[in-house]
């Protein structure tokens, strides 16, 4: 119950942070609009040469830039908000105070800051995916869809844990400012299907930098593509990795020595 009432109180203290800047809200939600067009537009380019890329059709790739949306949505609503503030945090020595506060430290990291108009992002998502799914003529049934749940759920954990590993090597290597420009970076690789890519790049997006995971793995477990072992398997990975990142975090702070000091 604490819990809930901090995230409560998080959330009322960004809307009231985020209604100071609300034209801005509006034109980052326009620039994601006309990006996602553009998006549109390359498939519809790429299709007018081919019926499929990678075994995946056109419907099924409108789908993957759906979650690939929704993706984008979990990272800037709450990872790169909190990757700034936590930067800036541990220079200015404000850290010190999160930490003697009696709350989880990584709850507090992860919590701060929220970037509350990503919310329409996530309706847009929600809407690709559904045209996508139509498009591609898919049967979709309910265990399909519990299974799509609950993997976008695992491959975003995995995406967190990995960030939270990340941000921890700042109490290792001071100077780690750019601590998740790989993760940005490789982002992007989760718009088209893994099976597109070379067998190197394939290991790459689903175990060093797990963006597959997030994107390709659950539209699979949506077509109907995966057993119930693999949605096990790949839900476990999710669990693991989360208890690896809370390890490293806790060991990262011990480390850690005040920056006012």
């Amino acid at each position: 119950m604490e819990t809930l009432r901090l995230i409560r109180t998080f959330i009322k203290v960004n809307i009231q942070m985020s209604l100071a800047y609300r034209s801005e809200a509006v034109i980052e939600f326009l620039l994601d609009l006309m990006w996602m067009g553009w998006e549109l537009l390359s498939l519809q380019i790429i299709f007018g040469n081919t019926q499929s890329l990678g075994g995946w059709n056109k419907g099924e790739l409108i789908a993957l830039m759906g979650v690939l949306t929704m993706v984008n949505t979990f990272m800037s609503a709450l990872i790169w908000p909190n990757t700034d503030f936590f930067n800036t945090a541990m220079h200015d020595g404000s850290l010190d105070y999160m930490l003697l506060q009696p709350v989880n430290s990584q709850f507090l990291v992860t919590f701060s800051r929220i970037s509350i108009w990503r919310i329409v992002d996530l309706i847009v998502a929600v809407i690709l995916i559904v045209i996508g799914v139509r498009m591609a003529g898919d049967v979709v049934i309910p265990i399909n869809i519990a299974a799509f749940l609950l993997l976008i759920a695992s491959g975003m954990l995995v995406l967190y844990s990995l960030w939270i590993v990340l941000i921890a090597f700042t109490f290792w290597f001071t100077k780690f400012d750019n601590n998740v420009t790989i993760l940005q970076a490789l982002t992007d690789t989760g718009r088209y299907p893994i099976t597109v890519y070379p067998w190197w790049l394939r290991i790459v997006v689903t175990f060093i930098v797990p963006i597959g995971l997030a994107t390709t793995i659950p539209v699979q477990a949506l077509r109907g593509e995966l057993g119930p072992q693999q949605v096990i398997l790949y839900l476990a990975i999710g669990i693991l990795t989360l208890l690896v990142a809370s390890q490293v975090w806790r060991i990262g702070i011990k480390r850690y020595s005040s920056a006012s000091s």
